[in-house]
């Protein structure tokens, strides 16, 4: 089946946004064994939308259309759709009464142009939006079954998953289930995290589970993707290869599927009725800004503490040394020191910063070094992610100090 991902807006067109929507859909559509052959951008011009979807209905299986569906003059999905269908728009008086009854709840009065969003082309298939007052929906022009999504991120991730490729899958008459295992990794690339893989039969071809990495430094995504009868099936042969998986890649796991870095350290420091403070420095907050948002951090996170990049030599017995302090200046029964020295010369595109890490708990101080080259983003965002990574080791009393792909051994110029 060959599928099209259409995306709508003058915004991604002229490149002002950045158009994650569609490596998200292209992504998830090839987890699942979808086909993308084509993707096509279009401005929010009548004209152009209109040639747009003949031609990928001329073309394609399927398409997915983003965008487009809200409730401004320059949202034109359902209008186009509708005279590439030859028919008129139409409303859905049950969307409209969603929508109202959406408003209502939260004490509001629906504006007037929202009813754009309930116009409908005639006969048009409805698709349900959860979460928001654009629905989708889904029509056939030329040869292809087109499906409208909305371009608000969050909304049209789940309308994807629960819905468009449910009926892409069907369409296609691909049948059974689909599930995409996921491990997060840090401190290893793609090439040695292959390595590390290698010779697991359920990977080879036709061995039922197909393995793909997604690299977006500083972590490095591990994906399962399988197709079963039912979730029984995709149980019975997830597993034993999730276990192995787990074996190989061992301490780099950071987290799994949904789960994310931060939010592990939240859970385990949650769970013990455990407290945190940080100090760090040239990292402008990262770790700090990574775990306040988090459900519950409020009782758990107890002080941030940011500083400049560390003034003359550091070590990591200075990095413990602080992080003791800053547990006892705060009572937090855990705290984190990263501590950066940069070398000299920083201010060119690529130098090195030396990261030393120190952890404190009730039980004592641990702490490591690490060297890091690159650019200034780069060494900040990889110092936080060590930090943090660090402190996970600690909190599951794993090794802190296991080298990283990342780390160079040159040692920091002198002075």
């Amino acid at each position: 089946m060959k599928i099209e991902i259409l995306c709508t807006g003058d915004e991604i067109l002229t490149g002002k946004t950045v158009n994650t929507n569609y490596s998200h859909i292209a992504r998830r559509l090839a987890d699942t064994g979808l086909d993308v052959h084509w993707g096509t951008t279009v401005g929010d011009d009548r004209a152009s939308l209109l040639q747009a979807f003949r031609q990928a209905g001329d073309r394609a299986d399927a398409v997915i259309v983003n965008g487009g569906l809200g409730p401004t003059v320059d949202d034109l999905s359902q209008e186009v759709a509708a005279e590439a269908c030859g028919v008129p728009l139409v409303l859905s008086d049950y969307w409209m009464e969603r929508m109202t009854q959406s408003y209502a709840r939260r004490g509001r009065v629906m504006p007037a142009n929202n009813k754009k969003q309930a116009m409908l082309p005639a006969n048009a298939e409805f698709i349900d939006n959860p979460i928001g007052t654009a629905c989708g929906f889904a029509v056939t022009i030329g040869r292809a079954r087109f499906l409208f999504t909305p371009g608000v991120p969050r909304e049209m991730r789940r309308m994807l998953d629960e819905q468009v490729i449910p009926r892409l899958l069907a369409l296609g008459g691909i049948r059974g289930v689909t599930k995409l295992k996921r491990f997060h990794t840090f401190g290893i690339g793609e090439s040695r995290a292959d390595e590390m893989l290698s010779g697991i039969e359920a990977f080879k071809q036709e061995g039922g589970i197909k393995l793909g990495f997604q690299a977006h430094y500083p972590q490095l995504e591990t994906k399962l993707a399988v197709r079963g009868a039912d979730e029984a099936d995709l149980q019975r042969q997830l597993a034993p290869v999730e276990a192995e998986v787990r074996k190989r890649l061992g301490n780099f796991i950071i987290a799994e599927d949904e789960q994310t870095l931060e939010g592990v350290i939240m859970g385990k420091l949650r769970e013990a009725g455990q407290t945190l403070s940080i100090v760090e420095s040239f990292t402008g907050g990262n770790i700090a800004a990574r775990l306040a948002p988090l459900v519950g951090a409020e009782a758990v996170f107890k002080r941030g503490v940011i500083t400049r990049e560390v003034s003359g030599e550091t070590s990591p017995e200075d990095a413990a040394a602080s992080a003791a302090n800053l547990k006892a200046e705060s009572g937090s029964s855990h705290a984190l020191a990263v501590l950066m020295q940069l070398d000299e010369g920083a201010d060119r595109p690529e130098f090195g910063a030396t990261i030393c890490i120190g952890i404190a708990d009730d039980r004592g101080r641990v702490s490591r070094q690490a060297r890091l080259i690159g650019g200034r983003d780069w060494v900040r965002v990889g110092a936080a992610e060590l930090g943090l990574d660090c402190l996970r080791r600690h909190l599951l009393g794993l090794p802190v100090d296991e080298r990283i792909d990342f780390e160079r051994r040159d040692p920091p110029p002198s002075a």
